[in-house]
């Protein structure tokens, strides 16, 4: 007769299913918020960047750690240009509209390539979780890479994350990643909080709504996986103009109608964990 199976204790469990027994929290931190895409080129960055402004804004402290390794986008959103200060243990981080970052676009070059593999990149991450001053937040946002690779796994088997909140536009093939994406979240056991549907349509001259990029994929999406949809966020041209100024619409026009959808959001999360 075979051998029965021996029974799996829980933590080989966890270790089977990706998910480690020693989580733990950012230093200095209360709440991590994983903001990701898993489809490059949708917005997940100014996402992030302004969601990060709208917490600042109903009074909470924040942190903004910019985890894109290969395409850091925070220096820029932020306007920053200076390295981070370090007493030889410790890396600094800066401080723009009452926000401490860190990115690793503040320690090189904005030209240089980072040609890293999976270790390296494993490395940077610890070295902004473990060994960055985060002071007294009480969240940070955490604005991930795409795809479902090094980062993710390192954050989701390491990093006490609260929350994943997942970026898209309405177009079907970012959506086929979005599917990924959720599915790699609750293998790890990330709970995600929601899904966004980002650049969903514009507003003509002559008053009509258009939805270039498709329409009710995202809200379709979280339908099917049994996820809140969050919201829709319009395409405004002052969205990336400030963005590219340095300073990001929620900071530079905050009754803005796209600010203030940022702003509801921040106080829905501020409720759930404060």
């Amino acid at each position: 007769m075979p051998k029965e199976k021996p029974e799996l204790s829980d933590a080989m469990r966890k270790k089977l299913s990706g998910k480690s027994t020693e989580r733990k929290p950012i230093n200095g931190t209360k709440f991590t918020i994983a903001i990701s895409s898993a489809k490059g080129g949708v917005g997940k960055s100014t996402f992030a960047t302004n969601l990060a402004l709208a917490l600042k804004q109903i009074g909470c402290r924040v942190g903004l750690l910019d985890a894109d390794i290969y395409g850091p986008s925070i220096p820029k959103m932020f306007g920053i240009n200076e390295k981070p200060k370090s007493d030889g243990q410790k890396l600094e981080p800066i401080i723009k509209y009452n926000i401490q970052c860190m990115s690793i676009g503040f320690l090189t070059d904005e030209k240089t390539p980072m040609i890293w593999r999976g270790p390296m990149v494993t490395s940077a991450i610890k070295t902004f979780t473990q060994q960055v001053n985060w002071k007294d937040l009480d969240f940070i946002i955490v604005d991930m890479p795409p795809g479902t690779g090094d980062t993710q796994l390192t954050f989701s088997q390491s990093i006490e994350m609260n929350g994943a909140i997942i970026v898209s536009t309405p177009q079907e093939v970012a959506l086929l990643d979005v599917k990924r994406g959720i599915k790699m979240f609750d293998k790890l056991g990330v709970k995600i909080l929601g899904l966004i549907d980002n650049m969903s349509s514009f507003t003509g001259d002559d008053g009509k709504k258009y939805t270039i990029f498709g329409e009710g994929g995202v809200k379709r999406t979280a339908k099917e996986f049994n996820k809140e949809f969050l919201a829709e966020i319009p395409i405004d041209p002052d969205v990336g103009k400030f963005a590219d100024q340095g300073k990001p619409i929620v900071e530079s026009n905050p009754n803005n109608e796209i600010s203030k959808i940022y702003i509801n959001l921040a106080k829905k999360i501020k409720s759930i964990y404060l």
